[in-house]
């Protein structure tokens, strides 16, 4: 089994400190605070060489996301008077979007991101999306308290689902959570990356899950960046598109990027209609 004996970063929302009049509304300003950790330069694939991990967001393929399956992936996009920015999410089931929990952290402010501050826009496609939806509530791990000023910050618990106020998936469709991994199919990684923070794009660089002591963990090299967080890890077994789990952290080990990812069978259990 692989070892890394580095320190992990997390992959951030695309976010700053604002007054914002609409949620649903993406930003287009630049990056001017982090919502987790301040201790990161967000710019492309946080490796040591950065025109390289731009170069590979660059080269993630730019995906059509009106259409069916990729319209069942979206921007969990915050607005408040102390927050505007945006991560990944996915709708898993009719009314649940999953997505990862440190997006929903203010760090600067030190609390949590209220649901009436939070819109899913599905679709999402150069300001046109396939639908929209507020969150009335979202669910946590344990670990996390809503009431606490600090993130907890452990591998297996940066995921979080999303309640919304209207059944999207019923209409525009979800994708499958899968826990069980075959190593023989292909990966890969579908996200609202910074660099093209308008489109929806395919990072095919992923690779098959990495062996690891850590069952809390998925481990694979795919290319990302901030707005990535929380974006769906994809399983394409044949014509079949499964969702294994989500991106949460990455790290460099010299020029190289590792990606960290929460698996399905952390989250699966949460699925039940609401």
């Amino acid at each position: 089994m692989r070892a890394f004996p580095f320190a992990i970063l997390v992959v951030f929302c695309t976010a700053i400190a604002a007054v914002a009049n609409d949620a649903s509304r993406p930003s287009e300003q630049l990056i001017k605070a982090q919502l987790h950790i301040d201790q990161l330069d967000g710019i492309c694939a946080l490796g040591q060489k950065l025109e390289h991990g731009c170069a590979a967001i660059r080269a993630r393929d730019i995906l059509d996301a009106s259409s069916v399956p990729w319209r069942a992936i979206g921007r969990v996009n915050f607005a408040s008077r102390q927050i505007l920015g945006y991560c990944t999410g996915t709708l898993v089931a009719e009314h649940l979007v999953l997505t990862a929990a440190h997006c929903l952290f203010n760090g600067p402010r030190k609390s949590w991101i209220p649901p009436t501050s939070i819109r899913f826009v599905a679709g999402y496609q150069r300001g046109e999306a396939a639908a929209v939806a507020s969150v009335t509530r979202y669910i946590l791990p344990d670990i996390h308290d809503t009431k606490s000023r600090v993130f907890k910050r452990h591998p297996g618990s940066d995921w979080a689902l999303l309640v919304l106020d209207k059944p999207l998936g019923k209409s525009i469709g979800y994708l499958d959570v899968q826990s069980d991994i075959n190593p023989t199919a292909n990966f890969a990684m579908a996200g609202y990356a910074g660099l093209r923070k308008n489109v929806l794009s395919l990072a095919v660089d992923c690779g098959a899950p990495e062996p690891s002591r850590l069952k809390e963990l998925i481990i694979q090299r795919c290319s990302a960046m901030n707005g990535d967080s929380g974006a769906p890890l994809l399983m394409i077994d044949g014509d079949k598109l499964k969702v294994i789990g989500i991106l949460s952290q990455l790290s460099s080990v010299g020029d190289d990027v590792v990606s960290f990812g929460v698996p399905a069978s952390l989250f699966s259990r949460f699925l039940e209609p609401i």
